[in-house]
């Protein structure tokens, strides 16, 4: 019986291993179709998710399949971070050990692109700023500053959608020969795959210790933070529907439906 026992455990250890190591060739195929087909610089991430993979494999259908890369060069920005979680997939097993995975179905498609504040900073015109930084802010501080109550401003959410968010922008620029930081509140709105940066308000300080900006000054100085980014040449970008603002980044989200591994590219351009 022990010896029954032990067999049963090698043998079972033996099926893990290899079922391990048939998930990692495919993951491999996949990752190496994914940069040519997505012109990456490397070969991204990717993770088949299940277990085990040999059901997976015989049946060709995968609820999830996640591909990633972080450092990704589109010009002007030197390090931007992919992400595309594929559900409900259709992939032959005959197919990916062949390396054919042109015709791999996907149900539906999630992507996100997230871009850095250091990398945003090489957008003209934000370039004339120095340490750009970037932090969420509410949509109706942008707007309204501190004269909008809770009720107001949780109503100015409520009539927004995930295609707009408030941003609060901060950097050194010279203001009457001196350099001195400014605080720039802004909406970030999605237009196609445009995302457009549209400042309202300036403040010397920040949103607990205001200082008003002078007209004046708020009008020569509210361009230098006005921009547009086109994502549209960027992989994985479906024509986001989604923008949200974190500590010192932002992120794109879109999805697609019943696309092929082919037509990735074709589908995320926009």
């Amino acid at each position: 019986m022990k010896r029954i026992v032990i067999v049963l455990v090698v043998l079972v250890g033996l099926l893990v291993g290899a079922d391990f190591a048939a998930a990692a060739f495919a993951e491999h195929t996949v990752s190496q179709k994914a940069r040519e087909q997505l012109e990456l610089s490397q070969d991204p991430a990717v993770e088949i998710h299940g277990f085990p993979f040999a059901t997976q494999a015989l049946s060709g259908e995968y609820d999830h399949i996640d591909i990633s890369a972080d450092g990704v060069r589109v010009d002007p920005l030197r390090d931007v971070s992919v992400r595309a979680d594929l559900y409900d997939v259709t992939a032959p097993i005959s197919d990916l050990t062949s390396g054919n995975v042109d015709n791999i179905k996907i149900g539906r498609l999630a992507g996100e692109i997230t871009l850095k504040a250091s990398d945003i900073a090489r957008v003209a015109p934000l370039t004339n700023i120095d340490d750009l930084r970037i932090e969420p802010s509410s949509k109706a501080y942008v707007l309204h500053g501190e004269g909008v109550d809770e009720e107001q401003a949780a109503q100015i959410e409520q009539d927004s959608d995930e295609s707009t968010a408030g941003v609060r922008l901060s950097g050194k620029v010279d203001v009457a020969g001196e350099r001195i930081e400014i605080f720039a509140f802004a909406m970030i709105e999605l237009d196609g795959t445009v995302i457009r940066i549209t400042p309202h308000r300036l403040q010397f300080g920040n949103d607990r210790e205001t200082t008003v900006v002078p007209e004046a000054v708020q009008k020569a100085l509210l361009p230098t933070f006005e921009a547009d980014i086109n994502a549209g040449d960027m992989p994985f970008t479906v024509t986001p529907t989604a923008i949200r603002v974190d500590s010192g980044s932002l992120t794109l989200h879109g999805e697609a439906e019943n696309v092929t591994f082919a037509n990735v590219s074709g589908a995320f351009g926009g």
